[in-house]
C-alpha cells in the first residue's frame, strides 16, 4: 500500500520525452557460455552508475522482441533495466503454457545471470522486479504474476499493454490458461497493476482477420478483474500494434505490424511516447512513491501526446 501523498500535483510532460539517463542495448544468446539464458534476450541497461528496477517485457503473438526497441529505449532512459526475452525462436509461437513457463525461467535466470552482464557500478534491484507485456505477452505477464510459472523472485508491479486473453470469447477459441473469469476484481495478484489499452484494438482491419484485441478479451476485461491499486488508460485513436517501431523488418513483421490489426492514423511516435510515459509515471509512483507525474496525468490526461480516455485509478 502506498503512503499518503504529500507532493503537490504539477503539470509535467517529462515522462513523455526520452529521459536523460544514458543506456545501451545488447543481445544475449542461449549459447553464451558464461551466463546462458533459457531464451534469447534483448537487454536494455543504463550505463550511468546507480541501482535500477528490472522489468521483464514479454512480446506479443508472433512478434519479435526487437520490434519494441523504441518503446523499451524510452523506458530505460528514465532509469530501468529492461529484459525482453524472445519466447519463440523458430517456426510457430508456442501455445498453451509453454511461453509462460519460459518467461518464468527467465525470471529465475535474472537472479544469477543478469548482474554480471551489467556495466560497472550499475546494479539490478531484484527486490523491485516488474512484469510487463503486450498483446498475448500481456496475458503471459499476468499469468506469471498469478503463479502459473513458479519463480524464485517476487514481483512489485505489473503493466499490461493492450493485453489479450484470447482471439474471441467463443469457447473453442480460448487459450490456456483461461485467466479471465468475467468476475470483477477476481484476479488474485496482490501487486499494483496498470492496464493500457487501445481504442481501435476491438475493430477489424479487414475482412480477412478478426479483431486483434476483441471485446471481452481485451484491456477492459483485464482492468475490470484487477484488484486495487490498479490504473486504466485507453489511447482512443490508436490500434493494437501502434506502440511497435515504425520499421518491423521482414514479411512477417510487416504483416503483423501493418496488416493484421487496425492502426491509427497518427504518428506512432506519439503512441510510443504515451505508453512509455505512462509506464514510467506509474512505476515511479508505485515503486518509489514519486507520485507527481502520475497524479498529474490522472488529473489531466491531455498531458499525454496521444489522446487518452477512460482514465481511472483505484487506490488500495
Amino acid at each position: 500500500m502506498m503512503a499518503q501523498r504529500t507532493e503537490p500535483v504539477v503539470v509535467t510532460i517529462d515522462v513523455f520525452q526520452k529521459g536523460g539517463i544514458q543506456w545501451k542495448q545488447f543481445n544475449l544468446d542461449t549459447s553464451t557460455a558464461s551466463s546462458s539464458p533459457p531464451k534469447p534476450l534483448l537487454i536494455f541497461t543504463p550505463t550511468v552508475p546507480g541501482s535500477y528496477p528490472v522489468m521483464l517485457f514479454c512480446h506479443g503473438f508472433f512478434i519479435r522482441n526487437s520490434y519494441y526497441s523504441e518503446l523499451l529505449a524510452h523506458i530505460v532512459s528514465h532509469g530501468f533495466i529492461v529484459v525482453a526475452p524472445q519466447l519463440f525462436s523458430n517456426g510457430l509461437p508456442m501455445f498453451g503454457c509453454e511461453e509462460i513457463k519460459f518467461a518464468g525461467k527467465v525470471v529465475d535466470w535474472l537472479a544469477m545471470g543478469l548482474q554480471p552482464l551489467l556495466p560497472e557500478n550499475v546494479e539490478a534491484k531484484l527486490e523491485k522486479v516488474v512484469l510487463s507485456g503486450h498483446s498475448k505477452g500481456g496475458k503471459t505477464a499476468f499469468s506469471v504474476a498469478l503463479g502459473y510459472a513458479k519463480t524464485m523472485l517476487k514481483f512489485s508491479a505489473l503493466v499490461g499493454i493492450d493485453p489479450v486473453g484470447s482471439i474471441s470469447k467463443c469457447n473453442v477459441s480460448k487459450t490456456i490458461p483461461e485467466i479471465l473469469t468475467g468476475v470483477p476484481r477476481s484476479l488474485n495478484l496482490n501487486i499494483p497493476v496498470a492496464v493500457i489499452g487501445t481504442g481501435l484494438g476491438p475493430e477489424k482491419a479487414n475482412i480477412l482477420f478478426p479483431p486483434c484485441a476483441p471485446d471481452g478479451e481485451n484491456h477492459k476485461e483485464f482492468f475490470n478483474e484487477c484488484k486495487p491499486p490498479c490504473a486504466h488508460f485507453v489511447a482512443t485513436k490508436y490500434g493494437h500494434m501502434d506502440m511497435l517501431d515504425d520499421e518491423t523488418p521482414g514479411a512477417m513483421g510487416t504483416m503483423m505490424s501493418k496488416c493484421m490489426c487496425k492502426n491509427g492514423k497518427g504518428p506512432r511516435d506519439l503512441m510510443r511516447r504515451t505508453v512509455g510515459g505512462l509506464v514510467v509515471a506509474f512505476l515511479r509512483a508505485q515503486l518509489d512513491e514519486k507520485c507527481k507525474d502520475f497524479d498529474a496525468i490522472i488529473t489531466d490526461p491531455d498531458l499525454a501526446p496521444a489522446r487518452l480516455d477512460d482514465v481511472v485509478y483505484i487506490p488500495a
